[in-house]
């Protein structure tokens, strides 16, 4: 999944969340919130409805700020329309299940026409009473933010999908030969 991530804000949330998620500790040196200042502005959690939709539990202020309203309470999918807004659901619903994080790519749209490239990460948020029905999220803006000009992004559309990696360890047929 790292091999997908762009922005440095996903591999370092990406990064984080291995750590956390794994049992074993690993060497190196953690990074520091100074080394990603623009970082908790762009998080978001995502809290599963029994409905199916996914409101926000928290959104930072520079998403709140780029899409122009408040979120928190609102179904993220109602950020997406059509097929994109079915896309984005089996993607939640992959994390979800798959344990593991995803990305997607896509373009955010302004009324009046400008675009801009993002990069959005999920990593799963595991509790033990009610398993992955949280999602962590990072809304990240790939360049071009200045030629929006403080417009809010209107509309969102999926370019590509990453799900998570599913490369677990099967098991494997062992030859014995008795004489």
């Amino acid at each position: 999944m790292m091999d997908r991530a762009v922005h440095p804000h996903t591999r370092a949330i990406l990064d984080a969340w291995r750590r956390l998620s794994s049992q074993a500790t690993l060497p190196g040196v953690d990074p520091k919130i100074d080394d990603f200042p623009n970082l908790l502005g762009s998080l978001f959690v995502l809290k599963r409805a029994d409905d199916g939709i996914w409101p926000f539990a928290s959104v930072g202020k520079d998403l709140a700020s780029s899409v122009g309203r408040e979120l928190v309470d609102h179904d993220f999918l109602s950020l997406w329309h059509g097929r994109d807004a079915a896309l984005m659901a089996a993607q939640l619903d992959a994390v979800r299940f798959g344990s593991a994080p995803g990305i997607v790519r896509g373009r955010g749209e302004t009324l009046t026409g400008q675009k801009v490239e993002l990069e959005i990460s999920f990593a799963p948020l595991r509790s033990k009473d009610s398993g992955a029905e949280r999602i962590l999220g990072l809304y990240q803006m790939l360049g071009g933010e200045g030629l929006l000009a403080g417009r809010p992004i209107w509309r969102h559309s999926i370019s590509a999908i990453y799900p998570p990696d599913s490369s677990r360890e099967e098991p494997h047929l062992r030859l014995v030969a008795s004489n």
